[in-house]
Formats: C-alpha cells, structure tokens, sequence
C-alpha cells in the first residue's frame, strides 16, 4: 500500500468512530505501531486535529480542529449529502447559491457508479420544513424511486396504510390501503414539504395523478416497463403539488387573509407556515395566510392567543365573530353526562 492510499485508509478509519487503541489501527492497515505514529503526524501537517491518549490502551482520536479538512464519505453518506443539499432552497435561509455549488463540487469528484445516482436525484421543495414533522424515510427507497424517475420505468410498489399519529392530507384514500393491490405508477417528481417526503405520480390504475407519502411506500423488483412521461397540468410540478396541498386547481388557498399580532416577529415567524410575516415594529407584526375556509383561518390566527386586528377581508372579520359567539355559548354551556 502507498503512503497515499494508507492515509486516506487510516482517515477512514478514524472518522468511524470516537476512539481507536493505536495496535487496532495497527493491525488494521497491517502496519507497524511506529509507522501508525508518523501517518498521524502526517495527517496533522494537513490539518486534521488528531489527539493521543496515553497508557498501556493509548490510541487516538479524530477531534475538531480550527477549520474545516477534507473528508471522506462513504456511499450512503454522499447521496445523502445529495439530497440534503438538493432539499436545501426549502429552508429558505440564503444557502441556495452554496448548496448548489456544494453540489457541483461533489459531483466533479464522483466515481461514475455513484454519478449515476447522483444525477437521478431531483428533488422540488416547497413550503417551508416543519421539525415536528419529520419522518423516517428509507435512503434506499428514495433512491430506488430516483432511478425509477430517471429510467422512465413504471413503479411497482405496495402502499401502507395511514398509522393513527400521521395523516397524509394528500394521499390516496379509495380504499385502505392493507386491501389493496401492489399499485402502478409513472412517477415524476420527489417532492419535500413541511419536513416529509412525497411521490408525484400517474397512477395508472386510477388514471389520475397521486401524490404518495413516502415513508408509506414499499417498493417491489423489478420495475415495470418504461413509460413516455405525460405532461404535469400546468406544466410546473411544484405549482401543481402545492395547489392539491392546498385542496385547489391552483396554488393559492381560496380564503386569505391579514391580521395584526401584537407579538414580535421572532415569535410568530417559526410558526406562520406558508403565510407571509412583515414586521410593524419591535412588539408588533401583520401575518397573511390562508386556508380553506374562513372559520378555519380564523381558527388558526388564534392559536398565537394574543390581541390582534383583522385588516382585511371584511369575511375573516365575520368569521371572528361567529367563532367568538360559538366559543362563548360553549363556554358556558353545561356539559351533558351519560353513565
């Protein structure tokens, strides 16, 4: 083995775990004690921070250093970083241009067999992530579906039903899904919103487009024929994908709205959703939001439980008003009880 290639072996190795005896990594590059010791020191030269431990198990370990080295991923770790990259414009914290050229950068450098997957990765982000909603989604099954994306292949999958803490405002509903047949599909796009995975596709036996919650979908060997992808009405997926989230033919929400909070912005900004926060002052800010009713959007202002004004439109106003008097009477309603 060259120096070279012992050096990115022993980094490797180091980046596994919290803490390795030197005579493990010893025997692990079939080297000496003493030649572990000058590659260490080799590595220092190049910026890694790499401390000893002393004693009879004296080992070393990789540690933060003052700046950033370069590191070695293995194959699931860098199709990862893909897709996390890819899913970045949805944080909408000002990284896109970095993600992206983060992106060019990893995939220069990519072996072909892993370019190949690299290039069927295409992901569309909308709406802004919601932590509490993030699911546990399968990296093999994202990829499987990529590659069915980027071959055009029919997708062969069986569906789970919905589990009682999470529902798919979204997804198919016919009949459960425990009944069901393995399903067909053309699939399209991956999709993120609000912190969950989704699959943007034909079914053809439904001959309508679905939209699939991810972590629900079980991929089966092999895929189907290739099919000639058919055109996404409006010709945008990602318009397309938030108007059904929105329960319209179009991305917007059919009753919107403008109050006054009298909470800063910090306050009401990690909880606003897909509405529009601008600042009045240091106390106060307006939020604008929809939803698809306008008791619902009253309903949804509330839960900031502050003061507030309704600037417009004179429905959200009436909508106030009659969930004020409908609370009322139940507040003072005295509850029935059956034994």
């Amino acid at each position: 083995m060259t120096t070279t290639s012992r050096l990115l072996n022993l980094l490797s190795l180091l980046q596994t775990r919290r803490d390795w005896p030197g005579s493990l990594l010893a025997s692990r590059l079939d080297v000496s004690d003493r030649t572990v010791r000058r590659d260490v020191d080799r590595l220092r030269e190049l910026g890694y921070s790499i401390e000893a431990t002393m004693g009879r198990d004296g080992g070393y370990r990789l540690a933060a250093g003052s700046e950033l080295p370069p590191l070695l991923f293995d194959d699931d770790q860098t199709i990862a970083i893909a897709i996390a990259l890819q899913a970045a414009p949805a944080i909408r914290a000002g990284i896109e241009e970095s993600a992206i050229r983060a992106l060019a950068t990893i995939r220069q450098v990519m072996p072909p067999r892993l370019r190949r997957r690299f290039d069927a990765i295409k992901v569309t982000s909308i709406g802004r992530p919601g932590a509490a909603a993030l699911r546990s989604i399968s990296l093999e099954v994202l990829v499987t579906l990529a590659d069915a994306i980027r071959d055009r292949e029919t997708l062969r999958f069986d569906y789970s039903p919905r589990d009682t803490t999470h529902t798919s405002a979204t997804a198919d509903a016919d009949r459960p899904a425990a009944l069901s047949p393995p399903r067909r599909a053309e699939p399209h796009h991956l999709v993120t919103s609000h912190g969950r995975w989704y699959l943007l596709a034909w079914d053809l036996d439904r001959d309508d487009w679905r939209i699939y919650s991810v972590d629900r979908v079980h991929p089966r060997t092999p895929n189907g024929p290739r099919f000639t992808p058919r055109p996404v009405p409006g010709g945008d997926a990602d318009e397309f994908v938030s108007a059904r989230f929105k329960g319209s033919d179009v991305n917007q929400w059919p009753c919107e709205g403008t109050v006054i909070l009298h909470l800063p912005t910090s306050e009401v900004l990690p909880f606003a959703g897909d509405g529009t926060v601008t600042t009045i002052d240091e106390h106060t800010c307006t939020l604008r939001a929809g939803s698809w009713s306008w008791g619902a959007l009253a309903a949804s202002f509330g839960r900031f439980e502050v003061p507030m004004e309704v600037i417009d439109p004179p429905e959200l106003a009436t909508a106030f008003a009659v969930l004020a008097e409908r609370f009322a009477t139940t507040s003072t309603s005295t509850p029935s009880i059956t034994w």
